[in-house]
This record gives C-alpha cells, structure tokens and sequence, in this order.
C-alpha cells in the first residue's frame, strides 16, 4: 500500500542553476546527482534536511517518455512562471528575511492566510512557490479574507 509521497518533480530549465539555488539560496540538501545509463538522464534531487523520507528532483524536459513538443511546451510554462508548490516553514518572518538576504526574488512579502502566513517567490527557472507557516489549530474560516 502507499505509505506517501517519496519524490515529487520541479521542471527546471537547468540543472545546474537550480542545484545551486536550491542548496545555496533556500538550504536544501543534495539527496542524489548521478547520470542514469551511459549518456542517459541526469536524476538530481534536494530536499529539507528534516524530512529525509520526502525527496524533489530537479528535472529539465525532456528526455526518455516526453515527446519533443510537449518537452517545448513544459519548458515554455516553466519560464512564463505558471508553474509552482508549496513549502512550509515554522519561522515565516525570519526565513523570509535570511532568503531574501540571500537573494531569492520574493512577489510577496509574508501576509496572513485562512491557512497561515504565507509568502510567495520564485526560483531561478520562473517557479512561483508559496512559502508558508502553517496556522496553528487549522484554517481560519471565522474572517472574511476576501480575495
């Protein structure tokens, strides 16, 4: 039976940017950067040192079991920023403040959510990312939060 999520793909335009922005800018650790076959697939994957059983895998378009067209498509929704996740955090105000020290390009600084505080910004391939702390005892649905 499924136990959960073990990897999950962030589409990137290229690997060894997003390795870099990954490690150095949000503190993700390398979990796996090898070459699947002779000349095959770069596998790189990161994740949050905390939660060693949840892996992402830095993936360009392309390659085995993606057809040329839809690999154009994919990379074409990567850099327009359609794309994106979410990350969680226990301390959104000083996170907020060490990444953006650290250069990472935030669209929205932490506001209060139904869900918790939440900030947004962007990976160096155009990926938005919603970057929150979570509300502690669950959603609020007692305020108008208007859209």
């Amino acid at each position: 039976m499924i136990k959960g999520l073990a990897i999950s793909t962030i589409w990137v335009l290229d690997q060894d940017r997003a390795k870099e922005f990954y490690t150095q800018k949000l503190g993700l650790e390398v979990r796996t950067d090898m070459t699947l076959g002779e000349g095959g697939m770069r596998f790189l994957t990161v994740g949050a040192k905390d939660q060693p059983e949840v892996m992402i895998a830095l993936m360009v378009p392309g390659g085995a079991g993606m057809d040329a067209e839809s690999a154009e498509a994919l990379r074409k929704l990567v850099g327009k920023g359609t794309l994106g996740a979410a990350l969680s955090t226990d301390d959104i105000h000083g996170d907020y403040e060490k990444l953006k020290a650290r250069g990472v390009e935030f669209l929205q600084e932490p506001q209060e959510r139904p869900y918790g505080i939440e900030a947004i910004f962007r990976d160096d391939s155009g990926n938005w990312f919603s970057f929150t702390q979570p509300r502690e005892g669950g959603l609020d649905l007692d305020k108008d939060w208007g859209c």
